[in-house]
């Protein structure tokens, strides 16, 4: 089933800013019920922004707490090859930022899930952040990610997201220096994002003790949620971080698993697997 003009029948009707962001009261239920956040990632629009939907409410009821989706761009600088084809098929389909804001508007009619997009700054600078930030909070997103813009250089768009009351969540690199991770940790909104390893996605997980250590220097500085990503590829991966943060995100590995269903069963495979990778995440089951 491939995208269809539903999605461009939505519309998105600007609305006051949210008082409390479905992020932060995500992490509070958690926290108070002793569990860690799943984060799931997927790419809007592969194969098609429908088959997305789909995949954002099956994933819900899987385990996952919060879907980060990403926006499709032609230059992905941060990506690995598996997140890079599927930026590819969903350019292929006709996917676009306005159309996955859409998708996003049409998804709030039935779940309240957090949606965090995660989006290179040509895109939104294309769009234009002022409208872009007004847009994408009225339509439901929570959270922006934009891996090629560090928080010193944020100025286009921290004012239009703070009037709007969407989260930018900034990434940190195992690489970083004290003063790095304490300025980043105070920018950060929603959760700070650890980069595990110095590289792209879908490479290899390193010494999950050095995760650990960092992570620890991160609390330290901020009472922001921490999610670890880059490098999850298991259910027994997922386990062993969310001992050490309060969140992990899991790219490659969905996406992995959509691209090998695509003929059939995709939903339920990538629904197994992400029910697999949350059940590991539950106290007392880690491996």
């Amino acid at each position: 089933m491939r995208s269809t003009g539903r999605h461009a029948r939505a519309s998105i009707t600007h609305q006051s800013v949210r008082s409390t962001s479905r992020l932060d009261q995500t992490f509070e239920r958690l926290k108070t019920n002793g569990e860690k956040a799943l984060i799931a990632y997927l790419m809007a629009g592969d194969p098609g922004l429908a088959e997305t939907e789909e995949l954002v409410l099956a994933l819900e009821k899987a385990g996952a707490d919060i879907i980060e989706l990403g926006v499709p761009f032609s230059d992905p600088i941060a990506d690995g090859p598996v997140i890079q084809q599927a930026a590819e098929r969903a350019l292929r389909s006709g996917t676009s930022l306005r159309k996955i804001l859409l998708m996003v508007a049409a998804i709030r009619t039935k779940s309240q899930i957090p949606l965090v997009l995660m989006a290179y700054y040509n895109s939104i600078h294309a769009y234009g952040p002022d409208r872009f930030c007004q847009d994408a909070t009225a339509a439901g997103v929570d959270g922006l990610i934009v891996p090629d813009m560090p928080p010193d250089e944020a100025g286009p768009l921290r004012g239009p997201a703070c009037a709007s009351g969407l989260h930018l969540i900034f990434l940190l690199a195992p690489t970083s220096t004290a003063q790095r991770r304490a300025f980043v940790a105070r920018e950060s909104k929603g959760f700070v994002y650890y980069v595990s390893l110095t590289g792209i996605t879908g490479a290899k997980l390193a010494d999950m003790a050095d995760v650990g250590t960092n992570v620890e220097k991160i609390r330290k500085l901020s009472d922001t949620p921490i999610a670890v990503g880059f490098g999850v590829a298991t259910p027994q991966d997922a386990a062993r971080l969310s001992r050490y943060a309060d969140g992990v995100i899991v790219g490659s590995a969905i996406v992995r698993q959509i691209a090998a269903h695509q003929n059939g069963g995709m939903v339920s495979e990538v629904s197994n697997f992400v029910h697999a990778l949350k059940t590991a995440m539950v106290p007392g089951t880690a491996p």
